[in-house]
C-alpha cells in the first residue's frame, strides 16, 4: 500500500499462465462456455492428491494420531513438531495457490481478497464430517461438504429469502453440522458389534 497507494493492484496475465490457472473451460455441452473455472479442475486434482496423502500413506496415519492425542502420538515416535510444520506449509501453499488463481482470473490482486474464505473453509470442513476436536474426518467428506456449502451459499441468492439473512442460514447449517458430528462421534465410540 505504501508503494502503490492502493490496496488493489491490476495485473495482466496472458498465455499459458492464464489458460492453466485463471481461465474458464467448457466440456462439450456439459457446462456452457464461460461457466466453469479451470480452478475447479485443479480442486479435483488436489483432492485426489490429498486423498492419497491422508488415507493411503503413513503421514495420514500420523495426522489422525496427532488429531486424536498429540502427546500419545509423540510418545509413539511420531515427529509431531515436523508434522505440524508440514501441515502449516501445506495449508499455506494451498491458500497461496487459490489466491494466485483468483488474481489471474480477475486480473487484480487485493489485500483483503479471500478473507471471507476463512470462515467458509471451517464451515465446509465441519459439514464434511471433520470434528473440530480433531482425529476424525476424511478428504472425500470435505469434498462433498464443500459442494454442499457452495450449493447452499449460492442457492440462497436464487430464493425469496432476504439477503441479509444469508449469514444466519449458513450459521444454522454450521450449528447443525457440529451437532450431528458430535452425535456421530458418540455413536461411533459406543458402537459394539452384536454377539452371535
Amino acid at each position: 500500500m505504501l508503494v502503490t497507494k492502493s490496496t488493489n493492484v491490476a495485473i495482466k496475465a496472458e498465455g499459458a499462465a492464464k489458460a492453466m490457472f485463471g481461465d474458464f473451460v467448457s466440456f462439450g455441452g456439459i457446462f456452457p462456455p464461460g461457466q466453469l473455472q479451470v480452478v475447479v479442475i485443479w480442486w479435483v486434482f488436489f483432492t485426489l492428491c490429498y486423498v492419497f496423502f491422508i488415507h493411503y500413506s503413513r503421514y495420514g496415519n500420523w495426522i489422525f494420531a496427532m488429531g486424536g492425542d498429540k502427546v500419545s502420538a509423540r510418545n509413539a515416535g511420531i515427529p509431531t513438531d515436523r508434522m505440524t510444520i508440514l501441515l502449516f506449509v501445506l495449508s499455506a501453499v494451498s491458500a497461496a495457490f487459490v489466491g494466485m488463481c483468483q488474481a489471474l482470473l480477475f486480473n487484480s490482486a487485493q489485500v483483503g481478497g479471500g478473507q471471507s474464505f476463512i470462515f467458509n473453509a471451517i464451515i465446509a470442513v465441519v459439514i464434511g464430517g471433520v470434528l473440530l476436536t480433531g482425529g476424525f474426518g476424511s478428504v472425500i467428506g470435505i469434498f462433498f461438504g464443500t459442494i454442499t456449502f457452495a450449493i447452499v451459499n449460492q442457492g440462497i441468492y436464487y430464493t425469496d429469502f432476504d439477503r441479509n439473512w444469508s449469514s444466519l442460514i449458513i450459521g444454522v447449517l454450521l450449528l447443525g453440522a457440529v451437532l450431528m458430528n458430535n452425535t456421530f462421534r458418540k455413536m461411533a465410540l459406543t458402537y459394539s458389534p452384536r454377539k452371535k
